[in-house]
C-alpha cells in the first residue's frame, strides 16, 4: 500500500498540482471549475485511494448534497423519463437524487420520507401515493425539510407537473371530432388528483358534446386493462380514452386478443407519451405530457426553495399537447 495512513485531501492536491481549496471543490463536483482540472484531480485521488468523507462535509456546510426523489409506480416508463429529467437538472448543482419507490402506498411514504428526513437530505421531490392528504406537507414543512409535488399535487405548495383536465380532455374532444359518440374512459382507479382531473376533462368533453359517459376504472396496469377491454361487447364503446399509455398499451392488446382492429374497430387514446408509444403497434395517439420537462421543473423549483426556504411557492404547469398516431384511426 502507499499510504499507511489514510491519504488526505492535502495529497490529493500535491498529486494534483492545484491549491487544496480547487481539489476540494473538484471532489464536490463544483460547475466553478473546469471540466479538465475536476478530471486531473479525481484521477490523482484514484491514483492515491482517497475517498471523499461526506459525513465531515455535511458537518462543515450543513448540506448533504443530496435530495429524496419519491415517486408512486417506479415501473410506469414515465416515472424513468421523469427521473432523467430531475438529474438532468441537478448535475450543474452538485446534487444527487436518491429515489423511493412507494408502489402506492402512503404508510412506505410515509417511511421513505422519515428515512430522507434521518439521512438530512437537502430536500424532497414527491409523487405522492394514492388517497394521500394535504395535511402530509404540513407535517414535512415542520421538519424544515423542503418540498415539491410533482405530476400529484394539492392546491398549495410548491408543484410541477400538467394540466391533466385539459390533456383528457383535449384526447376527448379529438374523437368526438372524429365521429365518435360512445366513448368510454377507461382507468383512473386510484385515489389521486391526476385520476380525478383526467376523468374530469374527459366528463366534461362529453359533456359540452351532448354524449353521455361511461367510466371503465382500471389500474394503471397492462393485464388488468387488456382483461376489461377484450371483455367489451362490439356494440360499444367505439373508442377509448385511456388514463395513461400504460392502459392504453393494455387496451390495444386486449382488442387484439378480441380479433378487433384498433383505429378501425375502436380508436384508442392515452395520455403521457412515453418513449415506447411512438414504437407501439399501431403507434399511440397520446397526449404528451413532458416528463422530462416535468423533471427539470420540479427540480429547479427544489433548488430555489433549497437556497431560500422563504421564497414564495411557485407552480409550473407544462401544457399538454395532442401527439396524434395510428390508434385513433387518423393518422
Amino acid at each position: 500500500m502507499r499510504h499507511a495512513t489514510p491519504v488526505r485531501i492535502e495529497d490529493v492536491a500535491r498529486e494534483a498540482g492545484v491549491a487544496r481549496s480547487t481539489a476540494a471543490l473538484a471532489l464536490k463536483g463544483s460547475p466553478r471549475l473546469r471540466q479538465e482540472t475536476v478530471a486531473s484531480v479525481r484521477a490523482a485521488a484514484g491514483r492515491l485511494g482517497y475517498v471523499y468523507d461526506r459525513l465531515a462535509a455535511r458537518l462543515r456546510s450543513g448540506r448533504s448534497g443530496a435530495i429524496g426523489l419519491v415517486v408512486c409506480e417506479i415501473t410506469n416508463p414515465f416515472y424513468a423519463e421523469l427521473t432523467a429529467g430531475v438529474q438532468a437538472a441537478l448535475e450543474s448543482s452538485g446534487l444527487v437524487a436518491f429515489l423511493a419507490n412507494t408502489e402506492e402506498s402512503r404508510e412506505r411514504q410515509q417511511l421513505m420520507l422519515e428515512r430522507f428526513r434521518e439521512q438530512r437530505v437537502d430536500g424532497v421531490l414527491l409523487v405522492p401515493a394514492a388517497g394521500t392528504r394535504p395535511a402530509l406537507l404540513d407535517t414535512v414543512a415542520r421538519w424544515g425539510m423542503p418540498c415539491v409535488t410533482v405530476v400529484r399535487g394539492f392546491r398549495a405548495g410548491a408543484h410541477a407537473g400538467t394540466d391533466h383536465r385539459a390533456g383528457s380532455a383535449m384526447a376527448t374532444r379529438h374523437l368526438i371530432g372524429l365521429g365518435h359518440r360512445h366513448i368510454a374512459y377507461l382507468g383512473a382507479a386510484a385515489d389521486s388528483s391526476t385520476s380525478r382531473q383526467r376523468l374530469a376533462g374527459y366528463a366534461l368533453a362529453m359533456r359540452e358534446a351532448g354524449l353521455a359517459a361511461r367510466h371503465l376504472p382500471c389500474l394503471s396496469d397492462i393485464g388488468e386493462a387488456a382483461s376489461i377491454v377484450a371483455g367489451l361487447p362490439r356494440s360499444g364503446p367505439t373508442a377509448l380514452v385511456c388514463f395513461n399509455d400504460t392502459v392504453a398499451f393494455g387496451a390495444t392488446v386486449g382488442l387484439a386478443r378480441a380479433g378487433r382492429a384498433v383505429g378501425r374497430d375502436v380508436a384508442v387514446t392515452g395520455f403521457d407519451d412515453v418513449r415506447a408509444a411512438a414504437q407501439w403497434h399501431p403507434a399511440l395517439t397520446t397526449i404528451r405530457a413532458g416528463a422530462a420537462a416535468i423533471g427539470d421543473a420540479a427540480a429547479r423549483l427544489l433548488l430555489e426553495r433549497i437556497a431560500d426556504p422563504a421564497t414564495p411557492t411557485r407552480r409550473v404547469i407544462v401544457a399538454p399537447e395532442l401527439v396524434i398516431r395510428s390508434s385513433c384511426g387518423a393518422a
